[in-house]
């Protein structure tokens, strides 16, 4: 069963044993050899091929090729085989922890992969680039390779349920940089003490501010995952040759919960799977429908239901006011409430108009739908009837609704709310969303055709159809690859995509 860590500050006179720290029980979780249940295999095979689809959009764009050049530039390291790069042929290969930045930044460029959500906010599927990267790169199988997943996905998602990091205005990917070192230590069978010594590390390296989601919304926004990846895959190098690393790292009273997160008289209960658990916790996450922010998932299914429910809303003439009830995250993140005035200039860059909830439903209900690439464009953002609409949506918080989508019941928990319209004409429009239409207990709960089905759509312009098809079979077999099959799981730009793709010169 569940067994409940105890997490608290302790003074260097305390002594505290490794064996009562949160970083040792993470890599016990991490060495524990149970098996990985079928619908937990199922789950992970969405997961890589969802990973591939947002990646494939992403391969031209300027910050994915930026890192594909600096992985490039990297000879692969004399101890393995190397990692592919997503877009570049399978015998062109990098070092590990550049084939986990690379490829970490084409994943998380479009925002269009699984989330989950609760005290802390987190892209699970983060995790996969580097995990995937080791095991090529050591010539690991199918089945490692899932039970590696499966701990990454775990330790992630166990951490976010407990421990707020934003609060505190902690970037969320300070809990990724653990749990991709813990997934690492599973897939390579790696003994407690190591792993133990690799998660301190890549914690001690992965905590930075949440600056980069703040404000003008940078490129850094997709590196800083793929950074914490990439200091995984190196925590991991470190800890196997023998080095330690700072500790306790989360309980030391000079340590990240006493001085980053809740202070010196702080406690968290964080959940972890006991011995001979299975880890389960994949299943709890969900994917986006729509590149966008999670929390504007939901509104952009509301807003094109609008959209065909009334059409009069497409005109602003007709609008006085639209207010969006909804979770104090929502509000004061991608809303009005976080006063940044970034959120609704029509000039704001792709990262910052994808965490602006008055944008994404204004063009949404204009559109009946989103685009990962239409809807961003400035040409779109800048449209007059577009702009006047858009500066007439606002977001409130509503206890409610900051209620539910902390709920720790999975039948209660969202991420929507309530919208009221004020019409020119006295009218009032009210409607409401809890849940996304792909979220399991959406519309259209989305199963393998849907994860297949967006690959197809979004690798169809850059990969050639036999391509599609090879990977796809790949990915399908997963928990059956052999090594050399998995050292072939990436995806092959169709001849030319790459030549017209920025090729930007650094110090590399």
């Amino acid at each position: 069963m569940t067994v409940i860590h105890h997490l608290r500050v302790h003074q260097s006179a305390e002594n505290l044993a490794r064996e009562g720290q949160l970083a040792w029980h993470i890599a016990e979780v991490a060495a524990d050899p149970v098996a990985v249940d079928q619908d937990v295999v199922d789950m992970i095979i969405n997961r890589v091929i969802d990973n591939a689809a947002v990646a494939a959009a992403s391969l031209t764009r300027a910050p994915v090729s930026a890192a594909r050049q600096q992985a490039l530039d990297h000879a692969v390291s004399v101890g393995g085989s190397g990692s592919t790069v997503f877009g570049c042929a399978l015998d062109r290969r990098t070092s590990p922890e550049w084939g986990a930045w690379a490829n970490g930044v084409a994943v998380r460029e479009l925002d269009y992969h699984d989330t989950f959500l609760a005290a802390e906010y987190s892209h699970p599927g983060d995790n996969i680039p580097p995990i995937l990267a080791v095991a090529q790169h050591v010539g690991a199988d199918g089945a490692a390779l899932v039970r590696g997943l499966a701990t990454g996905y775990e330790i992630q998602i166990d951490l976010v349920r407990a421990i707020s990091l934003h609060k505190h205005k902690i970037d969320h990917v300070a809990h990724l940089g653990p749990s991709a070192a813990a997934g690492i230590g599973t897939l390579l069978g790696l003994p407690v003490e190591t792993i133990y010594q690799a998660v301190g590390q890549a914690l001690h390296t992965t905590t930075a501010t949440r600056q980069s989601r703040k404000g003008e919304i940078s490129t850094w926004k997709a590196y800083a995952p793929a950074f914490a990846g990439k200091m995984a895959v190196e925590a991991v190098d470190r800890a196997m040759r023998g080095e330690t690393s700072p500790s306790p790292i989360y309980e030391g009273e000079d340590g990240v919960v006493a001085w980053l997160l809740d202070g010196p008289d702080a406690s968290y209960e964080v959940p972890l799977p006991g011995e001979g658990e299975s880890k389960r916790g994949i299943l709890d996450s969900y994917t986006k429908e729509h590149s966008a922010e999670y929390q504007a998932q939901a509104w952009i299914d509301l807003a094109r239901k609008l959209h065909d429910e009334h059409p009069e809303l497409l005109d602003p003439a007709n609008v006085e006011a639209i207010v969006l009830h909804t979770s104090h995250h929502t509000h004061y993140v991608i809303g009005s409430g976080a006063n940044d005035p970034q959120k609704y200039d029509p000039a704001a860059s792709r990262e910052t108009l994808d965490h602006s909830i008055p944008y994404i439903f204004a063009v949404a209900l204009q559109d009946g739908g989103w685009h990962h690439v239409d809807s961003y464009l400035p040409s779109r953002a800048g449209r007059e009837d577009t702009v006047a609409l858009w500066h007439k949506i606002t977001t409130a918080e509503d206890e409610e609704w900051t209620r539910r989508y902390h709920s720790e019941d999975p039948n209660e928990k969202a991420f929507g709310g309530r919208v009221e319209i004020r019409l020119t004409n006295g009218e009032t429009i009210v409607d409401e969303i809890a849940v996304a239409d792909a979220h399991p207990l959406g519309a259209r709960p989305f199963a393998r055709e849907d994860y297949v089905r967006k690959f197809r759509l979004l690798a169809e312009p850059v990969l050639r159809a036999d391509e599609i098809e090879r990977f796809l079979g790949l990915a399908e077999r997963l928990p059956e690859l052999t090594a050399e099959e998995v050292q072939q799981l990436s995806i092959v730009a169709d001849f030319g995509v790459l030549a017209g793709a920025p090729a930007p010169k650094g110090l590399f």
